[in-house]
């Protein structure tokens, strides 16, 4: 029996425009704190590395040291509040429910590898109705590795039940395209994340604009 093909996305920037709630996050907790919000631009090219990535770069363009205590405290006030806001502005992005379908009526096993906590994405996920989809939801904490190590991939794949021989990774940035090499599978990347300098200058497998094109790119790739 041949296998079915199993597809694994990166979460923020990839399956989902997280950037308004993550960026207004950042900047209510900067409020408390009394240090001067991050411009949106600025702040939605950081969401790849995580929120400590944020909360660095904020804190560096206001020209403060980021002490562990200090980075302690932000961080688990950034948590708090973004855990209360998930969903406020967030959305899939364009094309993203139609591409989800004609992937699970093609029988793909469909999986999410992110840096995000999993207990965050799941609540992310569900809050958009989406959760459900997945066969496997797997963070930066599920297995006490993050990308671009490819032990988080790889077990994402196991714990959906498919097979690093039929899987294709979907992501947004050089940390995807990374770890999808390192794990030895193709990797699609998406031009509207939060990449900076652009996705397409890592070079992955193919690169695609809108969610439309998802299934021709994965009809290429996929034996």
């Amino acid at each position: 029996m041949k296998t079915a093909p199993t597809i694994v996305f990166d979460l923020d920037g990839t399956l989902v425009d997280t950037a308004p709630d993550l960026v207004d996050t950042l900047n209510a907790v900067f409020a408390y704190e009394k240090i001067a919000p991050v411009s949106f631009d600025v702040a939605r090219l950081a969401i790849g590395g995580g929120a400590k990535q944020m909360i660095a770069r904020g804190l560096q363009i206001d020209g403060r040291t980021a002490t562990p205590e200090l980075m302690d405290r932000l961080f688990v006030d950034f948590i708090e509040h973004y855990t209360a806001h998930i969903a406020d502005r967030s959305r899939p992005f364009p094309g993203l429910e139609a591409a989800l379908d004609e992937l699970a009526a093609r029988g793909c096993k469909l999986a999410v590898c992110t840096n995000k906590l999993e207990t965050l994405s799941i609540q992310l996920l569900q809050a958009l109705g989406l959760a459900d989809r997945f066969a496997a939801i797997c963070g930066q904490d599920t297995f006490a590795v993050q990308k671009p190590n490819p032990l988080i991939l790889q077990r994402t794949i196991a714990a959906a039940g498919g097979l690093l021989s039929a899987a294709v990774m979907i992501g947004d940035s050089e940390t995807d395209v990374r770890t999808a090499r390192a794990a030895g599978i193709p990797i699609i990347a998406v031009d509207f994340g939060y990449s900076d300098p652009p996705v397409a200058e890592f070079s992955p497998d193919r690169l695609i604009g809108h969610f439309d094109g998802l299934v021709d790119a994965l009809d290429t790739l996929l034996p």
